[in-house]
Formats: C-alpha cells, sequence, structure tokens
C-alpha cells in the first residue's frame, strides 16, 4: 500500500513539473536537477508510463548503473527494463569476452529490432565504447521460428551449420544445438535460455524454452529469433556506434557529460596502443571500425531529446545557469539520507523531528526480516514513534523536501554492504554434479553386491526368448561374464577405492567375495557399535539450554555487512535450535571458502555469552588467530564482550593475562591454536566449542577434543570436510548443515593450469596492480623462496614485494600480514602460511607453485584466499608438465581445476573421498577393507548394520523410529520377457540411458514416477510403448514389494511371485500376508497358492494365468492391494 503511495505521489510531481511535455518535444536538451540517490528512479520510472518512448539511460560506471537498473526492475516491469554491458574487459582480447555479456547485448539489440513496446536500456561508457552490427546485418542473419511455420528439420540444421552454432548431444551454451528425433534444441544469443522446437513432419508443432541444468521446458512461445553471435570482432561486415542503432526518437538521460566523453576518450586510447602491438599477420580492423571516441558520441547525442541529470547545490550552478540561458531547467529539492553510525537513539530522534515538521517517515527493507528487526529493535528501547517499513529493496536513501517525504534505506542505516543483482541468464552451469562423479565409463570397475567387483562393460541388447531385453554386461575373473537386467542396477555401484590400483577380480561363484563381505560385515559392526554408542551417550546426556534470542542479537545480526543468502540463514538457525534444545550440539556447517561460516561462529558465540557462558575457538595457525581475533572485536565492538586470543606471537604475561581472565570469567572468547586442547587451561563455565577450518587437525588433537566436549555444544566448521567427518555426518552422527549459495556478486574463480612461464606470471601481476588488487605467490620452500622473490622483481621492477614464512618471528610475521592486509604492498610470496583463512580482499589473483604437491583441500582453501569481493578473481596452478607428475598429483589438479564453481567444497571432498578412501571412522587407523569392496558398497554394509543395531542391541535408544511398519523385502528382483527399456532411436546417447535408468531405480513413490515421465516427454517425444511398459514395471515393484514378494517372473503368460524365502518371518502373520490368502480364495480361476523345493529350500510361490502385458500384470497386483479385508 504504501509503496503505491510514494508512486502516486512522484505521479503527481511529473506532472505538476510537466516533465512529459519536455520530453515528449523532439531534439530538446534540458536539465534535470537535485534528484539524489533513489529520488531519481521513481521520477524516471513514472515519466516513462506517461511517455510513450524508449528510454536510453548512461551512468557514470556499471556498478551506478546496475543499482539504478535493480531500482527500475522493481519499479515497472522488468521486461521493459535491459541492461546493456559492454563485452569484454580489454580491447583486442577476444578471448576474454564474457559470455554472459554478450548474450545481455544481443537481447537488447533483438528488443530494439522487433520493435516491441519502448523499453528502458541502462548502460554506461564502456558498453557505448564498442560499436554495433548494423540492422541490415542483423535482419541477415536472424532466422525467424514461428509455431506452425512449414520448415524442414534439415532445413533448420543446415541454417544453423551455416551461423557457426556446434552440434553436441546436450545443450549447455549459446552457439549449441542438438537433434533428437523431432527435436531441435538450440541456444540462441539472444535469449538467456536455449529454445527446444519440436516438429511434427515438417511442421512446427511447439516451441518452448528450457533450463540447462535439468534440461526441462519451462514455458511456452509462439515466436522465437534465433541470432548468431553478433559480437565477433573477426567478422568483416559494417559497424556502426550504438546511438545509430536505437530509434531516433528515444530519449537520452546522462549524469555528465564531459565525464562520459572523456571516459570514452582514455579507452579509445588503450585501443589505440593494444591496436599498434598487434601482429600485422591477421588482419585486424582498425579501431575506429570497432570503437567510438568521446567527439562522437557526443555529436551524435544531439540528435536527441537529451536530459542531463546535474546535481549542484551552489553558486557555480548559478553561472554555468546564466551561461546556457536557452535550456531549460526542471528542479527538484531532494537531500541524501543522513548516516546514523548505527545508533538507533539518533535514528529515532531523526524520526521524531520529521514528524513534527510534518514529514512521513519510511523504511525501506531488503526483506521482511529485515523489517521485522526494525519492529523489535524499535520495541525494544520502546518509545512511540511514527514509521512505515516498506519491504523494497532501494539503492540509496532520500529526503523528498517540496513533498515532506523521508525515505531511509535498511542498509544504509545499518551501513551494509547492498549489492546489485545483474541477470546473469547464462552462468554457464559447470556444476560437475555428485551424479557425474559416480558416472559408469565402460571399462570402470563396479561392485555387485553378491557377486563382487568386476569390469563394467556397458549396455547391451541380449534376446530373450525372442524379445529385446537391454542389460548391462559385467565381465569378471577368468573373463567370466554376468548379464544383470536394468532392474537391479541398484546392486551395482561405481567401486572407489585407493587411486589407480586395480581391485582383485574374482570368478563368478568363488567364495572369496562371501568371505570378504562377512569379514567386512563384522568389522564394520563393531566400528558401528561404537559410533551409535557414543551417539546415544551424547543423546542422553543434558547439555546446557540456551535461551530464545533477545534483542541485542537481532542487533547483531541486522548490523551484518552483507545479506543473508538462504542457506546461511538457515545453517544459523540450526545451530541456535541445537543450543536451545537440552542435549549437547554438534553440527558441523560445511559452507565454501568465503561463503560465511564464521558470521554464523559470531553469531553462535554471541548467543552463548549472551547466556553468561564462555566460548573456545579452536584454529590451526597461528595468523588465522590472530586474523579471527579482529574479525570478531571488530564485529562485536558495539557489545558488552571481551575477546582475546593465545597463539605463539605472545608472551608469557599476555598469556597468563588470558589464562586468568578464561578462569575468572573476565575474558568471554578465547580464540587460540591447538594449545586450547592443553589440559592446563581452567575455564570458569565452557559453554560452546568452535572448531574452525576442522580439516587441518590431526587426529590425535580430535581425540584430546572428545575429552573437553563429552557435554559442551560444539560447532565445527569447514570448507572441505576432510573425508572421516564426511563420513561421519553422511550417516547422521552428526548433524550437517551445507552452505551452497554464494554470497550475490561472487564470481566464480577462474583457474588455469600452467607451466612455470616468465611471461604468463609478468602479464597477471600487471593486469592485478592495474586495477589496483593485490597477488598471493604461493612458494612452499623456505630455503629459495627469497630467489623467486628476486625473479618476480625481475619481471616487475615496480610492484612491491613482500616475503612471509613460518620460521619468521611472530611479531615481524604479524606485522607483514598487517602491512598486506592494509595495501602497503602489492605481491606477497609466502609458503602456504597464508592458505588457512587470511582474508584480503583486496587480492583477487594467486599463484601457487608446484600445485601438485599440495593435497586436495588445500588447494582448494588457498584458492579461497582469492575473489572474496565482487571483482572477478584468478588463481593459477603452477605444476610440471603432466606426464612427470604422480598419477594422485595429476588427478588432484584434474579435479581441482573442474569444480571451480563457486561452493563446490563438498565435490571436492567427495572426490578426495574416492582418491584416498575413507579411513576408520572412530580412530587414527586408516582401512584397508574399503579398498577390498569399494567405498560405495561399504557405504551400503554400513547403513545396513545401522539398521540392524538400530533393531536390535539399540531398540530402547531409537524406540520412536521402530513404530513404522517393517519392510519385510529389502529388494525384489524381477525377470521377464517383456520387452522394458529405452529403445535406441528414442535416446541415442548411451551414458544418457545409463543415467535415467538410474534415476528409475531411484525413484520412491508414485508422485516422483509421474514427473520423471513428464521430463522424459518434454525432452525426448512421446513415449514408446517399451518406456510405458518400463514404468509401469516400476509400479509392479513397488507392489510386489509391499505384498511381500521377493521375486517375481513374467514370462510366457504367467506372473509367478516367491514369497519371503525365510519360513519363520512375521510376515506371514500380518494382514497383508492375510489379503493375499483371501484374494486366492476368492480367484482360484486365475491364481493359485502353492509350496515349492528350490535349491534354496522351501518357497511359498503364488502363480497367475492370462498375464499377456504389463499393465495386466500391474493390474492384477494393485486388485489384490485393493482388496478389502472382511
Amino acid at each position: 500500500m504504501s509503496k503505491q503511495y510514494i508512486i502516486k505521489i512522484y505521479e503527481q510531481i511529473v506532472k505538476q513539473k510537466q516533465l512529459v511535455q519536455h520530453l515528449l518535444k523532439d531534439n530538446h536538451h534540458f536539465q534535470i536537477t537535485n534528484l539524489v540517490g533513489s529520488s531519481l528512479s521513481f521520477v524516471i520510472s513514472e515519466s516513462f508510463k506517461k511517455v510513450e518512448k524508449p528510454f536510453l539511460l548512461i551512468f557514470n560506471d556499471k556498478e551506478e548503473a546496475a543499482y539504478y537498473l535493480n531500482d527500475l526492475e522493481q519499479l515497472l516491469n522488468d521486461k521493459d527494463v535491459l541492461f546493456y554491458p559492454g563485452s569484454y574487459r580489454r580491447p583486442y582480447q577476444i578471448e576474454e569476452t564474457d559470455n554472459a555479456n554478450v548474450l545481455l547485448r544481443s537481447e537488447v539489440l533483438n528488443r530494439i529490432n522487433s520493435r516491441k513496446k519502448p523499453a528502458i536500456i541502462v548502460t554506461y561508457p564502456e558498453a557505448l565504447f564498442e560499436q554495433v552490427v548494423t540492422k541490415a546485418e542483423l535482419n541477415r542473419n536472424t532466422l525467424k521460428v514461428n509455431l506452425n511455420d512449414k520448415l524442414g528439420l534439415d532445413f533448420v540444421n543446415e541454417i544453423l551449420f551455416e551461423y557457426n552454432f556446434n552440434r553436441v548431444d546436450f545443450v549447455s551454451e549459446p552457439g549449441d544445438f542438438s537433434v533428437r528425433g523431432g527435436i531441435i534444441d538450440v541456444f540462441s544469443f539472444s535469449h538467456d535460455e536455449p529454445y527446444r522446437i519440436e516438429f511434427f513432419g515438417d511442421e512446427v508443432d511447439s516451441i518452448r524454452t528450457f533450463d540447462v541444468e535439468t534440461q526441462l521446458s519451462t514455458e511456452k512461445l509462439t515466436k522465437i529469433s534465433i541470432m548468431p553471435n553478433v559480437e565477433l570482432k573477426t567478422l568483416v561486415e559494417k559497424r556502426e556506434s550504438f546511438l545509430k542503432y536505437i530509434a531516433d526518437k528515444t530519449v537520452v538521460f546522462s549524469k555528465d557529460i564531459d565525464l562520459l566523453s572523456n571516459t570514452l576518450d582514455k579507452l579509445f586510447v588503450k585501443a589505440e596502443e593494444a591496436f599498434s602491438k598487434l601482429s600485422t599477420a591477421i588482419n585486424h580492423a582498425k579501431p575506429n571500425e570497432l570503437f567510438c571516441n568521446g567527439k562522437l558520441i557526443k555529436n551524435q547525442l544531439k540528435d536527441f531529446t537529451f536530459v542531463e541529470i546535474e546535481n549542484i547545490h551552489h553558486s557555480e550552478s548559478k553561472e554555468k545557469m546564466l551561461n546556457q540561458v536557452q535550456h531549460d531547467v526542471v528542479s527538484f529539492n531532494t537531500k541524501p539520507q543522513p548516516s546514523f553510525n548505527k545508533h538507533f537513539e539518533l535514528l529515532m530522534e531523526d524520526f521524531h523531528k520529521n514528524t513534527e515538521n510534518g514529514f512521513k517517515n519510511y523504511l525501506f527493507c531488503d526483506s521482511q526480516k529485515q523489517a521485522d528487526r526494525f519492529h523489535d529493535i524499535f520495541n525494544d528501547i520502546g518509545k512511540e514513534i511514527q514509521y512505515t517499513t516498506i519491504v523494497f529493496p532501494l539503492y540509496q536513501g532520500f529526503i523528498d523536501v517540496e513533498n515532506k517525504l523521508v525515505c531511509y534505506t535498511d542498509h544504509q542505516i545499518f551501513e551494509r554492504y547492498h549489492k546489485f543483482r545483474l541477470k546473469n541468464g547464462y552462468a554457464k552451469k559447470q556444476s560437475i554434479s555428485l551424479k557425474e562423479l559416480t558416472n559408469l565409463e565402460v571399462g570402470d570397475f563396479v561392485t555387485h553386491i553378491d557377486h563382487g567387483i568386476g569390469k563394467f562393460g556397458g549396455l547391451q541388447k541380449i534376446d530373450v526368448e525372442g524379445k529385446k531385453q537391454e542389460a548391462i554386461k559385467l565381465i569378471y575373473g577368468d573373463r567370466d561374464i554376468l548379464y544383470i537386467s536394468i532392474h537391479s542396477l541398484h546392486k551395482i555401484s561405481k567401486y572407489t577405492g585407493k587411486d589407480g590400483k586395480a581391485p582383485k577380480l574374482y570368478k563368478l561363484g568363488s567364495g572369496a567375495w562371501k568371505k570378504l563381505t562377512q569379514k567386512t560385515k563384522s568389522r564394520i559392526k563393531h566400528i558401528a557399535f561404537n559410533l551409535i554408542e557414543l551417539y546415544a551417550k551424547r543423546k542422553v546426556q543434558k547439555g546446557f539450554q540456551f535461551n530464545p534470542d533477545s534483542y541485542l542479537q537481532h542487533e547483531l545480526e541486522a548490523s551484518f555487512l552483507y545479506e543473508d543468502t538462504p542457506d546461511q540463514s538457515s545453517s544459523t538457525q540450526d545451530v541456535k535450535n541445537d543450543m536451545e534444545k537440552e542435549q549437547p550440539m554438534d553440527r558441523l556447517v560445511c559452507g565454501d571458502v568465503g561463503f560465511g561460516k564464521t558470521e554464523i561462529a559470531i553469531r553462535a558465540a554471541f548467543k552463548a555469552v549472551d547466556n553468561g557462558k564462555q566460548v573456545a575457538i579452536l584454529v590451526p595457525t597461528t595468523i588465522l588467530a590472530y586474523q579471527h581475533f579482529k574479525t570478531f572485536s571488530e564485529r562485536l565492538k558495539e557489545f558488552p564482550v571481551t575477546v582475546d586470543y593465545l597463539n605463539r606471537f605472545r608472551t608469557a604475561n599476555q598469556r597468563k593475562g588470558v589464562l586468568e581472565g578464561l578462569a575468572n570469567g573476565s575474558v568471554d572468547i578465547v580464540i587460540g591454536t591447538h594449545q586450547l586442547t592443553n589440559s592446563a587451561i581452567k575455564y570458569k563455565d565452557l559453554g560452546l566449542l568452535i572448531v574452525d577450518e576442522e580439516q587441518k587437525f590431526g587426529v590425535a588433537v580430535k581425540d584430546k577434543l572428545k575429552t573437553i566436549k563429552e557435554n559442551v555444544d560444539t560447532l565445527t566448521l569447514t570448507a572441505t570436510p576432510i573425508p572421516r567427518t564426511l563420513q561421519f555426518s553422511l550417516m547422521a552422527a552428526r548433524d550437517l548443515s551445507i552452505i551452497n549459495t554464494p554470497p550475490p556478486n561472487r564470481v566464480p574463480i577462474e583457474s588455469n593450469v600452467v607451466r612455470f612461464s616468465e611471461e604468463i606470471i609478468r602479464d597477471a601481476i600487471r593486469y592485478e596492480i592495474q586495477r589496483g588488487g593485490q597477488i598471493f605467490f604461493i612458494h612452499n620452500r623456505i630455503e629459495n623462496i627469497k630467489e623467486v622473490a628476486g625473479l618476480l622483481q625481475r619481471l616487475v621492477p615496480d610492484a612491491k614485494i613482500g616475503i612471509g614464512h613460518g620460521q619468521m618471528e611472530g611479531k615481524k610475521l604479524e606485522s607483514l600480514m598487517l602491512a598486506f592486509i592494509n595495501n602497503e604492498f602489492d605481491v606477497l610470496v609466502s609458503t602456504t602460511i597464508v592458505e588457512s583463512g587470511l582474508d584480503v580482499p583486496n587480492a583477487n589473483t594467486i599463484f601457487i607453485n608446484n600445485a601438485n604437491n599440495f593435497g586436495l583441500s588445500d588447494l582448494h582453501q588457498m584458492r579461497g584466499r582469492v575473489g572474496r569481493s565482487n571483482k572477478k578473481a584468478f588463481c593459477y596452478f603452477i605444476t610440471p608438465p603432466f606426464h612427470m607428475m604422480t598419477d594422485d598429483a595429476r588427478k588432484r589438479i584434474e579435479a581441482i581445476s573442474l569444480f571451480t564453481d563457486l561452493g563446490s567444497g563438498i565435490n571436492i571432498a567427495m572426490k578426495d573421498l574416492e582418491i584416498r578412501g575413507a579411513g576408520d571412522l572412530l580412530g587414527g587407523e586408516q582401512s584397508g577393507f574399503i579398498n577390498e569392496i569399494g567405498f560405495e558398497t561399504y557405504q551400503k554394509i554400513l547403513n545396513e548394520t545401522i539398521e540392524e543395531l538400530k533393531e536390535n542391541e539399540f531398540k530402547d535408544l531409537y524406540k520412536d523410529e521402530s513404530e513404522k511398519p517393517k519392510d519385510y523385502v529389502r529388494d525384489i528382483q524381477i525377470d521377464t520377457d517383456f520387452e522394458i527399456l529405452f529403445p535406441d532411436d528414442y535416446i541415442s546417447v548411451i551414458s544418457e540411458r545409463l543415467n535415467l535408468y538410474n534415476q528409475l531405480s531411484e525413484l520412491k513413490t508414485e508422485k516422483e514416477l509421474q514427473k520423471f515421465e513428464s521430463q522424459l516427454i518434454d525432452r525426448f517425444g512421446e513415449l514408446p510403448i517399451q518406456v510405458v511398459d518400463l514404468l509401469d514395471s516400476v509400479r509392479i515393484k513397488w507392489l510386489a514389494k509391499h505384498l511381500g514378494l521377493e521375486r517375481l517372473i513374467l514370462k510366457q503368460k504367467r506372473m509367478i511371485g516367491y514369497f519371503v524365502s525365510n519360513q519363520q518371518s512375521s510376515f506371514y502373520q500380518t494382514p497383508i500376508f492375510t489379503k493375499v490368502l483371501q484374494f486366492v480364495q476368492q480367484n482360484g480361476t486365475i491364481c493359485v497358492m502353492k509350496e515349492k523345493e528350490t535349491k534354496n529350500g522351501l518357497r511359498l510361490l503364488l502363480t497367475f494365468i492370462k498375464i499377456d502385458s504389463v499393465k495386466k500384470a500391474l493390474k492384477t497386483l494393485q486388485n489384490i492391494e485393493n482388496l478389502n479385508v472382511k
């Protein structure tokens, strides 16, 4: 309501000031003055609604443009607001175009060209600097496709090749297309989602957009245009300035025209320099054919209705006015939002004064949560004030004096960093999912739970009594071959043991595998028993129950500089809920480097102190202790909390002081290295233990910790959980929260694996220094670290270089690190002392020399030192050539360069698990038996064992769980001679077929199955009969399992079911079995139940006749299921 109210006011203002009349005149130049902050957005959006003309807004730089873009997107329909960015970082560096930006640019050109209704285009000098393809050229290169067009598949295919699109299996980035049956998927450069065009014969049957990651359709369209990459600078066609491209009636708004033209001239000079250095062998276009300079743009602006946005309050403007009498001026009267330095008393006084002067107070909040926090804080202070909160993120607050409006933004009051969001439609989703880590390739080793380890031989069609069946081929010792049906896919899993070593393959049917699994099972049982015992102890113990949040807690959380990501809020909530329970907390928060784990720790620590408890924070390195000390002190400086730290930089006296403070309770939070586990340290009342960067601690320290933490709440933070802890939480012995969403505005780090080359190093360092950043250079050998620094100094003579390593004295190292954080020098050459947690937001390039000698988690941690702001960061792994590294090292480097995506810490841990094996869960011994049976199978056996223990030895502990009905059949085997499979001509890519079979075997409910079905139809077209049967066979499997059948045979028009093999099983007393008996009695004509002697003893069988289709089999089982027992 109140948002509408403000918009109404501005509608009136625009009318009053006769802005519309000014804007409607052609080629009319005038000024609007004194619109500060977001008041400008309101005025522009209101005049746009009234004037039927396109607007072009030119701001001073990309950031400002992006903020105003966000404001306008909220105020108008966001389809009418477009962002027009520059396509690359440096002129003539064609490789460095940013595909996402190219996409946004093409979208704008396409929109202007398609003559839809006018739009607002927001841009900045760097974008205007580049010329664009002419309209005629664009029309010639655009393929328009409408619904029901007569177009041949082959025709479209040929045109796409002509446009240099490349054909792939599955579309993932602009310029890709794929053909499957009657469906073409194509990713045009003019839209941020790819299109799926479905043909019926030669007619376009439907057009829809789809999502790259899931490959599923999102919305239906009636017409589309497919555009090639028009930004390719190698093309010979003519280009013109963007201003020539836009419609003549466009109204141009610009902040400072002189600044604009200067920026353009600077860029042009740079382009000319770059051009002069290019090799003459290739014919390059001249700068004036590709770029615009200031003069050109200035002249072209004269042809438009042009509005200059001025903000000057003093005499200079008067003189300017006198000189330019002919210009009209529309003046407003707004003032920027004052700053309150987080003092709420001042804010309230200000609100009070405003109300007395007849002003209305509005608070614009980013989220409902922030609005609630204001209410809480104001209620706690308890004064009557008049204000309205509006959930509507604005760029900057303002005071409108003429209209008595006060609009403040929450991020300015709390001094939080307010971020802009740019549509990054195509942020190439490179997430290699866990699915792909466990993807099967021909030749991989797999474990079959009943037959042991074999080699995967791919999918094969086999004949079963004249009908085709798809089966999976496994090769065992002595060339034994086993075909398993796609229904028992869940029994095989990829073998993950130690790297590079081939496991032993046994002959089929030899007892070796059985013995091995028995042996493993007994050992696992032993481990699991101890594990559950530990867990049970914790469940039964009483810890301290913390109180719900106080208002101090709200204030602390509201003053966080950034906005919480959804995962961050939920993790914080999890931690708080755990603290408020009476059992001791044991939670692992796994979030990637720089995703805000420290903030969660700060909030938890504050909650503990707020409840009168002490907090110990354990960190792996001296520097990190110091850094955390600074972070914590900084965040908590407004609150009554004492923070102190212990590490080897402290003198004996300082140390003594800290220890005394801990004993008498004057120190609330202590941060320290391993020394904290020392038994000599006495706490007055320890309530929370936080372990940061947990992957760095050895087993010994962790065992010591276990003694401290029997009943203290424990919070563990880590980016790459080492395999053992990952195991722990995978098995629900600890609670796990994962933070996967990167803070908005983070760009993934660009990782390159390079050889040691002076040229690459020099260019990268130069580039970083030019944009005002700093560089880490990691070199892990102290003996020649000085030479390395000397080499860098020679390459880049004007850089300031510092050297740091662990053998320096504490004070020196500390001051060096501080100097680096304060930007006093450019390059820090150091040993891995930086890897754990040194936080320098301004450092955005890191080199890691001899990266092949580091572990995966170390590499990931070090890479996480850069890219902590919204600048693009670079990471270079310097390695010897691949063939000179060990297998392990090569795999590690490949893994780390694959996972450049934000939030890939957990994937890296999974890969690490694969490379190293999982180790014994509870003690220091690393395991051998995981290698013998493979990790996944080990997981399976482990989970089964834990289930068994829960049902037997630990019945009382898990009472609440035993109420559920018991599953008598763990898994069921189906043999059939019907064709149930995905035919080749339906899905041609074998790996995709295997993937889908896998997904199918993991479905649990009818709803999931229906969703799966609609996804198939969407991606591959109508379902053939075989696939329909395949889906029904899954339903049959579920029903049969529920009816207590362990095996089902559908052959020669009969269906035979084998009941639970254990004659003593309690299944035979259940109502389900009674139901089956009743059905058999009532329907003696179609089914018969009898006992049969098999090689595994006596079995009870149920046989049906006249079952000639999968549908009928399903129907029969449903009839039993739906029988009402009398």
